[in-house]
């Protein structure tokens, strides 16, 4: 995606910039279930909170995050690890939802972006952030630019408006130019916001 990805985006004279700077922001390689964890993790934490709480509710279940394992351990448990008791909720639901319907890569393959949207957020707990964490790195749809994410609205008010305050509109409007390949302009956009 990325070698298709970059002659377009480096239209964009900070893009272009920015790939020069960076290498794209990429993750280890989590199955689906796992990231789904993670993005619910992450809800509404610093990356340094959301971190450590990955790596110790990841101890906790030893490294084997699966359905199975989220709904055997105790509440308590995952409640100690850091997780509050909505967010023990939410990975359950999110555990019950992937017993019962097929969410990887192959069972979504044939949905576009908005029937993915509609069916991870009938999850009790997966709201639209996660839902689109979810088509960029666990389906690794090339058109999916998150605005509901602190670090790429950051990453844009600094790049493109000298870091006042810009409306989702504007940035709509800005990220028009990396179409369709808005995913990895957010990559790199993750990749500056990290770096500062």
């Amino acid at each position: 995606m990325l070698d298709e990805a970059e002659p377009v985006i480096r239209t964009d004279p900070v893009m272009a910039e920015l790939i020069e700077r960076h290498d794209p922001y990429v993750e280890p390689d989590w199955n689906e279930f796992e990231r789904l964890c993670i993005s619910i993790i992450n809800q509404q934490l610093s990356t340094a909170s959301a971190t450590a709480v990955r790596e110790r509710v990841f101890e906790l279940l030893r490294d084997e995050v699966t359905p199975e394992t989220v709904l055997e351990a105790e509440d308590e448990a995952l409640r100690a690890a850091g997780l509050s008791e909505s967010k023990v909720e939410y990975i359950r639901n999110a555990a019950r939802a992937f017993r019962e319907n097929d969410y990887t890569r192959a069972g979504l393959d044939d949905y576009s972006n908005d029937e993915v949207m509609d069916l991870l957020t009938e999850i009790k707990g997966v709201g639209e952030w996660t839902a689109r964490m979810y088509l960029l790195f666990v389906l690794q749809r090339e058109d999916v630019l998150p605005l509901g994410d602190l670090a790429i609205r950051r990453a844009i008010e600094d790049l493109y408006g000298d870091g006042d305050d810009m409306s989702r509109a504007e940035m709509r409007e800005i990220a028009e130019r990396w179409r369709p390949y808005r995913s990895a302009a957010t990559r790199y956009l993750w990749a500056e916001y990290e770096s500062d």
